[in-house]
C-alpha cells in the first residue's frame, strides 16, 4: 500500500510517499480503507519533531480518517455494533496517512447516514477538540465574553459556533479580512486582527473589561492571552501554531486569580464508551446542520507534501483533507 512518510523531523520537503508494507489485523483491531484522511496541525508538529510520535522511521503521521472496515476482529466487532463493510471513523489512532490503517476497534466510530467519509475526517479531531474545549476545558456560558485565537482554522470555526450556541458572545482573532468575514459568518460577534497590537484592538472591542476566557492555540501568544483575560478569567492554551509559548511566571496567575489550563484531545477520549458518546453527539449536530463543516482543500495524498505547506501557509479558512 502507499503511505505518507517521513524519516527525518524538518520542513514539508522531508515527506515522501512511498509503499510500505500493509497493516496486519491484530487481536483486537480492524483494518480500515482510508477514503478520507484529516490534517492537523498536530501532524506539522510531529513532522518537526515537537509532538508525541509513534513507531520507527519511516514515520507516518495521522490520528484521524474515514473510511471502510475491510479486515479485522470479527468478534471484536460485532461486540462494538460493527463488521466488515462498515463505514468508520477515528479521532485519535496512529499511522493514518496510509490507505489502509489497523485501528483497534474500541477507537472506531460509526458514521451516520448523511455524514460523507470526506465530512467525517474533516470534524472528527477538530469538532471534538471544539466541544471538550467550550465543555469541560472552560465550560462556556450565556453572556460570557470569550477570545478565540486562530479562529477561521478548523477548531476555530466550530469552537466560534459552539460558544455562540451557548449564547457568549465570541470575540475572534484572524489574520486576513478572508479570514475575519468566515469568523463572522460562524457567529463572532467581533473578528479583530491579529498580529501586533491586538490586545489594544480586543480590550477596545471588550470596552476596557476582561474575557471570561481565552482560548489560545498559537502559544506563542500566551502572555498576551493571560493580559487579556479579566480577573478569575480562564486561558485554555491547547496548541502551537505559532511557536512554543513563553514561561508562566505562577505569581502573575496568583496576582489575579488567574486560571491557565491545558487541553489535549487525548485527555478526553479515554475509553471506548466516551469516544462513541462524544463523537455520536458531535456528528448528529453536522448531520442535523446545527454545526457548519467548512472544507479548506482536497488534496491527494500523494501531494502531502503541498497540503502541508498550504496548512503553514495560515491561508486556509477550514479543513484540509488528504484523499488517498
Amino acid at each position: 500500500m502507499k503511505a505518507l512518510t517521513f524519516s527525518s523531523f524538518g520542513g514539508p520537503h522531508v515527506l515522501r510517499y512511498t509503499e510500505i508494507d500493509d497493516p496486519q489485523a491484530a487481536s483486537g483491531a480492524a483494518i480500515v480503507e482510508t477514503r478520507a484522511i484529516g490534517l492537523n496541525f498536530a501532524d506539522v508538529y510531529r513532522r518537526q519533531g515537537r509532538y508525541h510520535l509513534r513507531g520507527a522511521p519511516p514515520y507516518i503521521a495521522g490520528y484521524e480518517a474515514a473510511g471502510v472496515v475491510v479486515d479485522g476482529d470479527i468478534e471484536a466487532l460485532q461486540q462494538a455494533g460493527l463488521d466488515i463493510g462498515s463505514r468508520v471513523g477515528f479521532a485519535d489512532s496512529p499511522y493514518a496517512n496510509a490507505e489502509r490503517v489497523a485501528v483497534p476497534v474500541g477507537h472506531l466510530v460509526a458514521l451516520p447516514d448523511g455524514c460523507s467519509f470526506d465530512l467525517a475526517a474533516a470534524v472528527l479531531l477538530q469538532g471534538l477538540t471544539a466541544q471538550y474545549l467550550t465543555e469541560d476545558s472552560y465550560a462556556v456560558r450565556s453572556a460570557d465574553t470569550i477570545v478565540v485565537h486562530a479562529a477561521a482554522g478548523g477548531v476555530g470555526l466550530l469552537l466560534t459556533q459552539m460558544a455562540t450556541r451557548r449564547s457568549a458572545r465570541v470575540i475572534a482573532l484572524a489574520s486576513s479580512p478572508e479570514k475575519r468575514a468566515a469568523a463572522l459568518e460562524a457567529g463572532a460577534d467581533t473578528a479583530i486582527a491579529s498580529g501586533e497590537g491586538w490586545t489594544s484592538r480586543v480590550r477596545e472591542a471588550m470596552d476596557g473589561a476582561g474575557a471570561d476566557a481565552v482560548y489560545d492555540s498559537t502559544g506563542s501568544t500566551l502572555q498576551d492571552s493571560l493580559a487579556v483575560a479579566r480577573d478569575r478569567g480562564t486561558v485554555v492554551f491547547y496548541g502551537m501554531a505559532g511557536g512554543d509559548p513563553p514561561a508562566v511566571d505562577p505569581r502573575v496567575l496568583m496576582d489575579r486569580s488567574l486560571t491557565l489550563v491545558g487541553g489535549d484531545l487525548w485527555s478526553w477520549l479515554n475509553s471506548a464508551a466516551e469516544r462513541r458518546t462524544r463523537a455520536a453527539r458531535l456528528l448528529d449536530a453536522v448531520v442535523r446542520g446545527q454545526l457548519q463543516v467548512r472544507i479548506a482543500a482536497r488534496v491527494p495524498l500523494a501531494e502531502g507534501r503541498r497540503a502541508h505547506e498550504l496548512l503553514e501557509s495560515r491561508g486556509v479558512i477550514g479543513k484540509i483533507i488528504l484523499i488517498p
